[in-house]
């Protein structure tokens, strides 16, 4: 029996949880993608975005203010 995934150990995240993870209004999250400063993967009609590519946005971020 394997043990329930909590918040932390999710793959995947729909728009609204990436604009509440960053910060960012849901009109800056699709610039982003279509920009391509931010991955994401269509599952059918819905939009998601890896828990990587957040933490590579994340890291790009850091890099450009350095």
């Amino acid at each position: 029996m394997t043990p329930p995934f909590s918040a932390h150990d999710r793959r995947l995240y729909r728009v609204c949880d990436a604009m509440r993870l960053l910060s960012l209004s849901r009109s800056v999250i699709y610039e982003l993608i279509r920009s391509g400063r931010l991955r994401s993967v269509t599952q059918g009609r819905t939009r998601l975005i890896p828990a990587s590519a957040i933490e590579d946005y994340i890291s790009l971020l850091e890099q450009e203010a350095s």
